[in-house]
């Protein structure tokens, strides 16, 4: 087994910043998850509700209408892959671990609804807590810190111990450190750099740089444009910030191209143990 997880990204909605509107209806969704599954993707996070910056939110019911018939789907389809609800809602991870989710993919790392705690704690799912500054409304606008590793790495210590502390098993805890939520281009890149300091924390790091927009600025730079390419032109900017990333000690890796992700964490993984079989 490879030293690391791929997460596919199945966004069930109408205006994610990379894919909006692509797989909104189910079977477009489930055909798309089960080509993930394909190409190597071992946990499969299905969303019904945008993160992007300035995202509005949804209501739980609009949120389930969408994911649920994916998940229901997806249960059958795809029995080998983990199935992961990415929500900050109760009412919406209680019916998706119902319907099989095993894991809680919550960006607001239990601060959203004060019944997930107890919710994942009682079910025995497992759950990823990301570092967000503010809200997806809110998190870009002029986003600061001091110490961007040390704030962040705090926040995530601070989050494991309080779900702990609320009966949930420190073994069936992710950590993520957020990157491009309420962060800058110098902070994504700092976050990156000084990655072990998280992986300190003796949890497994999700990291997720798929299509952010700090790669199309940094892409743009190098063909020397002015306006930041496209989500889907930040291939190559997804491929090295993955590789990286698991070199200074990423677990789990987020894409929405999973098959080229794969390929070049498979290079990196046979380079670094040295094993050429």
């Amino acid at each position: 087994m490879p030293p690391y997880r791929l997460m596919g990204i199945v966004n069930v909605t109408p205006d994610s910043f990379s894919d909006g509107g692509r797989f909104l209806a189910p079977d477009a969704a489930l055909a798309h998850a089960r080509e993930l599954a394909a190409e190597g993707a071992e946990i499969l996070d299905v969303g019904g509700e945008s993160t992007r910056p300035g995202a509005e939110p949804v209501s739980p019911a609009e949120e389930l209408r969408r994911v649920l018939p994916v998940l229901e789907g997806l249960a059958e389809a795809a029995p080998g892959a983990q199935l992961s609800i990415d929500t900050t809602k109760a009412q919406v991870a209680r019916a998706a671990i119902a319907a099989g989710a095993q894991l809680v993919n919550d960006v607001s790392a239990l601060r959203g609804d004060p019944g997930m705690a107890e919710l994942i704690a009682d079910s025995g799912v497992e759950c990823c807590l990301m570092h967000m500054l503010g809200e997806p409304r809110t998190m870009q606008r002029d986003p600061r810190y001091e110490d961007v590793v040390d704030e962040v790495r705090a926040f995530l210590e601070e989050r494991l111990e309080f779900a702990v502390a609320a009966g949930i098993p420190e073994q069936r805890i992710m950590l993520d450190p957020g990157i491009g939520f309420g962060k800058t281009l110098a902070h994504n890149l700092e976050l990156l750099r000084r990655l072990p300091e998280l992986a300190g924390l003796g949890r497994p790091l999700v990291v997720g740089t798929s299509r952010k927009g700090f790669l199309g600025v940094l892409g743009a730079r190098a063909h020397g444009h002015e306006q930041p390419l496209e989500p889907t032109r930040r291939l190559p900017g997804t491929i090295a910030t993955s590789v990286l990333a698991f070199e200074r000690g990423a677990s789990v890796l987020r894409v929405h191209d999973v098959a080229p992700v794969a390929e070049a964490l498979a290079v990196a993984a046979a380079t670094l143990s040295g094993d050429g079989r």
